[in-house]
């Protein structure tokens, strides 16, 4: 007898190919028939009219920490995601100090040194989804020269690839940049060359918040793609985009740069979050002196520890109700006690770049959601998924559902090695979303954006029911997983 069946669902398995009316047996974790099952199982769902997929990847995320501050993970689990790729922009909970913040953007305490003990954190909190990790520079180049604005010495920059390297070995899936960010802006191309070299061995990859992505975008492009065929490996795009109106539409010249690379030999992927607007942490977007004006009018305050009274409001409504410049109020608020810890988000994309992106091919789906569940973080933490799936596929045909999942699943399992995870195929984890496609969509907004999606019916983690009808099991059945490793 199996442990679930899930009967007459409208099967996506994952690959690309056409959907297909048939059943889906579970047992002791993973999928033991696909198509027509004769026998029982101890729980039987009549999926008639939904489809069953892979669970979603969530391959752009910065839940680090909130894999033990909320292991519940209810952002996730209620979109259907069953995994999620941590460490991105060069921000990683390892290497850490045990008993220091860690250097990623959550900043909670560390118990670990390294991946070994970080996974056994994680799994001892019993968290509700899987996690694969990326290595980050900012992070390492953090622990070894601090906010230093110069090259690393000889040895410094030895130590910085010692770190890179014990984090493949024990089963990072790569290493991560982000060179728009401090301490990261301050490197040149040749020292992440030489960190990304570390992977080569491994087979990793290179995932970067690129060094620009508005003006120079394309230079920023022409760097990561030089990175990773120097270095040999494969470069991963962190939500690609083009910043500012005067560059909307540079994203099919940056698409292009990749097909030609690509047509070259290269292996290049990208990732995007279906949202015109980005979030992150106010004080890396502004120099304290001179505040660009432009940039400070498109800025929504999403968590504001030193004025609560602020979150959710644009800063130019807190700037004239202040009866000061919109500049001068970005000054007020990180230069306030705790100023520093403010996440902003910023209305500065265009909606037809959305479009391009989520019709290449090459493109995943990535939150890049900011797990600060105390403000009103960017509505992507909740909704993305669903918004892909409801907005972009359903209501608009930009993409077909198919097509949508590929790039939900198997596609982002391939590239992070998340092995034996992404299809519907016998012998794979059970790892599973069934959701209705006819009502499938986002509810989160900006101004109320801790909502969960509609449409999503259950989610199994590793074979065990982790949602049901809007209800989180807190089963907990998630792991940190190594790359390429069962």
């Amino acid at each position: 007898m199996a442990d679930t069946i899930i009967r007459n669902a409208t099967i996506i398995d994952g690959t690309g190919a056409d959907r297909f009316v048939g059943d889906v047996a579970v047992d002791d974790g993973h999928i033991t028939e696909v198509g027509e099952t004769s026998g029982s199982a101890a729980a039987e769902i009549d999926a008639t009219g939904l489809v069953l997929a892979p669970g979603f990847v969530d391959v752009h995320t910065h839940d680090d920490g909130a894999l033990l501050r909320h292991p519940d993970m209810e952002f996730k689990i209620s979109q259907g995601c069953t995994s999620v790729v941590v460490g991105n922009c060069g921000f990683s909970a390892i290497p850490a100090v045990p008993g220091e913040p860690t250097l990623d953007l959550s900043g909670m305490r560390a118990e670990w040194r390294d991946l070994d003990g970080y996974r056994q954190n994680v799994e001892k909190s019993k968290t509700a989804v899987n996690a694969m990790m990326l290595v980050g520079h900012n992070t390492i180049r953090s622990l070894e020269m601090g906010g230093d604005r110069r090259p690393p010495s000889d040895a410094e920059l030895e130590r910085m690839c010692d770190h890179v390297q014990l984090a493949m070995e024990q089963g990072a899936c790569g290493f991560s940049s982000g060179l728009i960010y401090r301490p990261g802006r301050w490197s040149d191309t040749e020292e992440v060359l030489e960190l990304a070299k570390v992977v080569a061995p491994y087979d990793g990859i290179y995932a970067t918040h690129m060094r620009n992505e508005n003006d120079y975008l394309l230079e920023a492009v022409d760097e990561a793609l030089e990175i990773g065929d120097r270095a040999g490996v494969a470069v991963q795009i962190s939500h690609h985009k083009a910043a500012g109106k005067r560059n909307w539409g540079k994203v099919k010249d940056s698409l292009a740069k990749v097909d030609a690379a690509v047509a070259d030999g290269a292996r290049v992927t990208l990732d995007v979050y279906p949202y015109t607007a980005g979030s992150g942490p106010m004080v890396q977007y502004f120099d304290i002196d001179n505040p660009n004006p432009e940039l400070a009018k498109a800025i929504q305050l999403a968590s504001c520890p030193a004025y609560r009274q602020y979150e959710g409001r644009m800063l130019i409504d807190v700037a004239e109700e202040l009866e000061i410049s919109v500049t001068e109020a970005v000054r007020h608020i990180l230069t306030a006690p705790e100023g520093k810890s403010t996440i902003c988000i910023q209305h500065i994309m265009d909606e037809g770049d959305i479009v391009s992106n989520l019709r290449h091919d090459r493109v995943m789906i990535g939150s890049d959601g900011i797990p600060d569940l105390t403000g009103k973080p960017h509505p992507r933490l909740f909704g993305t998924f669903p918004r892909v799936l409801g907005r972009y596929v359903r209501e608009q045909g930009v993409l077909g559902l198919e097509s949508a999942v590929r790039r939900m699943t198997s596609l982002s399992c391939d590239v992070h090695g998340l092995h034996n995870r992404g299809r519907i195929t016998e012998g794979n984890w059970a790892d599973l979303v069934l959701f209705d496609p006819d009502l499938v969509t986002d509810i989160a907004t900006y101004e109320d954006p801790k909502r969960e999606s509609a449409g999503i019916r259950n989610v199994w983690v590793n074979g065990q029911l982790a949602f049901q009808e809007s209800l989180h099991t807190q089963i907990g059945a998630g792991k940190v997983l190594s790359y390429r490793k069962h």
